[in-house]
């Protein structure tokens, strides 16, 4: 039997809150409903069950106060003994989803929560074909090419992008860190402008020279030892497509000279050929260093570097203040779509707000590459259906000592234990202290909540903690994770 992740059970009989037990992941109890509808509100339950001792029209009230929206009513059961004095005629009235009126009836609850788990996941599937595009993607062409993101920095990118896709301008330059999306931006201008040719990638940076310029202009056959046909060249093979240079900053000066004549001409031979090629395909290079700097310093030509920097394309790092709100966004993408533990049985959905907020803290000098490191990291970790801070490591090898004597001073800025500590105060301020619901906001157990808070020697009277709660944001305000 598929279980339900949550069910509320309004009562007090022992009978329906064992049903439930057998029918879902978590079953949170509630005595009246004024505390069921503030459960409710926070857990966001697949099932809500009352018992036959309140009134049809006390639910009403109470399924208004927790209807998802006006239009979508919370799926709801009542199950009634025999001696309770309302029909299953009223409680339909009122809105009531299902009724067993009967106490040889109640384990129909188990059949009431397989129908809810199954219609939720064909819900689930036809609305994550249109979510993901909408969710994750700025526009069709981002989503074409994988360009996942929604903040001002992507859109910027993408403007920039079909500016420069709608040009002639040839050759392109894309500049950004490690891990950006280079070669991404680099499909993205070839979709605009060459779609349906051949995209040919090569990293400047991972060949030889000799083999780099044999890779590139391909060779005639004794032209070199070991040459025993002739080969043709990426820029030959990408015809009327696109060759896309990764960091071209680590290619040979003198290989920087002979792809100068290729710019400047738009011709280029074979390694000993005699005969002139013409390269028709857009060539799009792309660095991770500071271009100016490494022509200042004599590593790169600098009439190479002006034939390139026409209108660079910039891509800015997710530590970026424009970029930084695509962090959460790339978390539950990376998570959605990772088939690192494909095989297990208890997929994980989703992750908690103490996780997502050390996901937001750190600076990322990886970028997109080392977040999918730490999620996937993470999947490998988690044993629960959400990945919990626990799981969130961000540098395995690196130990304590090492990250004191290399970024101490940001470590005094930053540390996943003061994120927890603030967090779990945060969540207890918003509650009232009411410790089940604070650790349902957390994403966390009960018992765990009670051991951290002995851990951080959280207290209601505490000054820090009262600043903490003046001073933080809401947790209510922050966007719910997304589901698998």
């Amino acid at each position: 039997m598929n279980l339900l992740r949550r069910i509320v059970v309004v009562s007090k009989k022992s009978q329906i809150h064992d049903l439930a037990q057998e029918s879902a992941q978590e079953v949170f109890a509630a005595d009246d409903l004024p505390e069921a509808a503030e459960i409710v509100t926070t857990v966001a339950p697949d099932l809500v069950v009352f018992d036959g001792t309140f009134a049809p029209c006390d639910l009403r009230r109470c399924l208004k106060a927790i209807a998802t929206d006006a239009n979508q009513p919370r799926v709801t059961a009542v199950l009634a003994s025999n001696e309770d004095r309302f029909s299953e005629k009223e409680y339909k009235q009122v809105g009531v989803s299902h009724c067993l009126m009967g106490e040889e009836n109640y384990r129909g609850l188990c059949d009431i929560a397989l129908k809810v788990s199954e219609g939720a996941q064909r819900r689930l599937e036809l609305e994550k074909e249109d979510h993901d595009k909408d969710y994750y993607y700025l526009d069709d062409v981002a989503a074409d090419v994988g360009m996942v993101g929604r903040s001002p920095a992507i859109e910027q990118t993408m403007q920039m992008i079909k500016l420069v896709a709608d040009s002639q301008c040839n050759p392109i330059l894309v500049i950004g860190d490690t891990g950006t999306g280079k070669e991404v931006a680099a499909r993205a201008l070839h979709t605009l402008r060459h779609p349906g040719e051949p995209f040919v990638a090569v990293n400047c940076a991972a060949l030889t020279a000799n083999l780099l310029e044999s890779e590139l202009f391909g060779h005639m056959r004794g032209a070199f030892t070991g040459a025993d046909r002739d080969k043709t060249g990426l820029l030959e093979m990408a015809g009327g497509g696109t060759i896309f240079l990764d960091e071209i900053s680590e290619m040979p000066l003198d290989l920087q000279a002979k792809l100068l004549r290729v710019l400047q001409e738009r011709t280029f031979r074979r390694v000993g050929g005699l005969k002139d090629l013409t390269c028709r395909a857009m060539i799009i290079a792309s660095s991770n260093r500071d271009l100016k700097k490494e022509v200042r310093e004599k590593r790169f030509r600098q009439d190479l570097y002006y034939r390139l920097n026409i209108c660079p394309i910039r891509l800015a790092p997710l530590r970026s203040p424009e970029r930084r709100q695509d962090i959460e966004l790339l978390a539950h993408y990376l998570l959605t779509t990772s088939t690192i533990c494909a095989h297990r049985q208890d997929q994980i959905t989703s992750i908690t707000k103490l996780a997502m907020e050390a996901l937001r803290r750190h600076d990322w000098p990886g970028n997109v590459r080392e977040l999918r490191n730490v999620i996937e990291r993470a999947i490998l970790l988690e044993r629960t259906d959400k990945i919990g801070l626990d799981s969130i490591i961000i540098d395995p090898i690196e130990t304590d000592e090492t990250m004191d004597s290399k970024s101490g001073e940001r470590l005094k800025d930053f540390s996943l234990q003061k994120a927890e500590r603030e967090l779990i105060a945060r969540a207890l301020h918003e509650t009232g202290w009411q410790k089940t619901l604070a650790a349902s906001m957390l994403g966390i157990t009960r018992a765990t909540l009670y051991a951290k808070v002995k851990q951080y020697n959280i207290r209601k009277d505490d000054p820090a903690t009262e600043a903490v709660e003046v001073t933080a944001p809401s947790l209510s305000d922050a966007r719910t994770p997304a589901t698998c």
